[in-house]
């Protein structure tokens, strides 16, 4: 089995995570700094949360290794204050553009204004035909294989509970997409309906609320087992209110590799499942690569992926670990 099969299915040591960039086309430079005499620009729509702030961070180290002058911007979870950044940057005119997360129902028409004012815009987690590249995991394996351990561990039957606020953000609607396209193979799963929505800020707290309410509704009797969210931050709320309502019949579910979340998953004695934790410092480093690769004349792909590892109970005390929190 490749390191790239592997990677998806979680079962990847520490050694082979690292092993698995290589799989990745990485720009090769003839000159060590092949964006000197360049500015670049970065959008983020935030960076409160661990991944935003570590894709972010992972695409300012890289591009001022490689030369470049970096105009960091962070619209702190507001649309308008992006839409306003944008707005500045494309009077500016860097020499190209990365843009990071976000709503796409908003951002549309300004991504198009970037590439209308004909600076070459590249993404992190933002699926754009109107980005050169977007540099990513592969979302569609990771849902896939998050609705595949909530399967095994269900037993192949029960309720599901889904945390979706964010369909506009791409990588949100693929992953809960390939949820729902597999639980869908198994008749005796339910999605319960109306899903619940996840908030930005007090995301924490507001999925405590929210499911301690949902286990009031659907007590021990009712088949329900699982929580799962397109991302795990609100799967720590969720958590905690399911430790705290005393149920061990329902367990969580998330994607990114949030420590907070990923140390629950290791906990034998928490009710968080699995998470596919992605890797987004070098997520970040990746775009650097590839804007410096585009502006060197090379050809890039329309869309990297950097592998993505399933962390669950059984592959914890091995995979876990590089994820957990930092003392």
């Amino acid at each position: 089995m490749t390191t790239a099969k592997l990677a998806l299915r979680g079962l990847m040591t520490s050694a082979a995570v690292a092993a698995a960039f290589a799989l990745v086309p990485m720009a090769a430079m003839a000159d060590d700094l092949p964006l000197a005499g360049k500015t670049i620009a970065i959008t983020a729509i935030g960076t409160d949360h661990d991944w935003d702030l570590k894709a972010f961070q992972g695409q300012q180290d890289q591009l001022k290794a490689l030369g470049a002058t970096v105009i960091a911007l962070d619209a702190g979870r507001n649309d308008q204050t992006q839409v306003s950044q944008i707005q500045t940057l494309i009077a500016q005119k860097p020499d190209a553009i990365i843009e990071q997360l976000g709503n796409l129902e908003v951002l549309t028409p300004w991504l198009q204004k970037i590439k209308d004012a004909g600076i070459p815009l590249f993404t992190v987690d933002t699926a754009t035909p109107l980005a050169i590249n977007n540099t990513t995991s592969n979302n569609y394996n990771i849902g896939a294989n998050l609705a595949l351990q909530m399967v095994q561990d269900m037993g192949g039957k029960g309720k599901v509970v889904i945390f979706n606020g964010f369909a506009s953000v791409p990588v949100c609607k693929i992953r809960l997409d390939q949820v729902r396209y597999v639980l869908s193979d198994f008749p005796e799963i339910e999605i319960i309906d109306p899903e619940l929505r996840d908030v930005i800020p007090n995301t924490v707290q507001q999925a405590f609320s929210d499911m301690t309410d949902a286990l009031t509704k659907y007590g021990p009797d009712s088949g329900l087992k699982s929580v799962v969210a397109c991302w795990d931050v609100p799967m720590v709320g969720a958590t905690q209110a399911i430790e705290a309502a005393k149920r061990t019949d329902v367990k969580t579910y998330g994607v990114d590799g949030s420590p907070d979340f990923v140390a629950m998953v290791a906990d034998p004695n928490s009710q968080a499942g699995a998470v596919a934790a992605q890797q987004p410092y070098e997520i970040g480093k990746q775009a650097a690569n590839n804007v410096a690769a585009y502006l060197s004349g090379k050809e890039v792909p329309p869309f990297t992926m950097v592998p993505a590892v399933l962390i669950n109970k059984a592959n914890a005390a091995e995979v876990a670990k590089d994820f957990l929190p930092k003392q």
